[in-house]
């Protein structure tokens, strides 16, 4: 099993007003183990960059000025991710950016949604801990998944560090326990997927010989109050 975690960096928030994206960043999963492959391009956006997306961020667009632009490095995104599942925390922001650099393309009128399915680890974290905050620093700090570096947000930085708060919100497994049906997208371009909650493994706890012990001794105290008719000492 293929999974790519994907994140993105961006010049605002609001992708109906313009807003382009100025950095992606994807690791890959094969079977729930990191396989060490990645995506990372810094984009030049063609356009200012919000002061307050670039606080979050620390990009300017000075820094981006000799960047490629999406449709350089489209192809190569889309044969990353195809046939994989797009793992993402917050999927329609990053999905409805994607697509809208995929729109802007003379010879591409897909979405990222048609060559990938798509797992929202917000979606999923709400479900598991409803009322809670599910930020991604929130998420860290709850599975103990060590963010330390996070200074400022980067899109190849949060994917590493959501596969792998992924990988803890899902317990570990070496298989996914987690069913999900392919992303179907509304007519504002958001993904709506559903989602089964993993199947956690059971723990087995085995008795000591101390507890064993009391345990016998119990016993006893009722063979004796039962004259011999303990149910739990019946063979039958």
């Amino acid at each position: 099993m293929r999974q790519i975690v994907l994140d993105t960096e961006t010049t605002g928030l609001e992708v109906t007003q313009g807003h382009r994206v100025i950095e992606i960043g994807c690791v890959e999963l094969v079977n729930r183990r990191s396989t060490g492959r990645h995506f990372h391009r810094y984009l030049n956006p063609e356009r200012d960059i919000d002061a307050g997306a670039q606080a979050v961020h620390g990009i300017s667009r000075e820094r981006l000025e000799r960047e490629p632009k999406f449709a350089q490095i489209a192809a190569e995104l889309l044969e990353f991710v195809s046939g994989a599942e797009l793992i993402i925390h917050n999927a329609p922001f990053d999905l409805g950016f994607l697509d809208a650099e995929l729109a802007r393309l003379a010879d591409e009128a897909r979405r990222l949604a048609s060559v990938c399915t798509v797992l929202d680890t917000l979606v999923l974290a709400r479900e598991m801990h409803p009322g809670q905050r599910n930020s991604l620093d929130a998420l860290c700090k709850r599975y103990q998944v060590d963010n330390s570096r996070r200074e400022l947000h980067g899109a190849l930085l949060d994917a590493r560090i959501l596969a792998d708060v992924y990988l803890a919100m899902t317990g570990g497994q070496s298989s996914l326990a987690l069913a999900e049906a392919p992303a179907v997208l509304d007519e504002n371009g958001a993904a709506n997927v559903r989602l089964r909650r993993p199947v956690a493994g059971l723990k087995i706890v085995r008795a000591s010989a101390t507890e064993l012990a009391a345990h016998e001794k119990m016993l006893d105290l009722l063979t004796k109050s039962s004259a011999g008719a303990c149910v739990w000492r019946s063979d039958t």
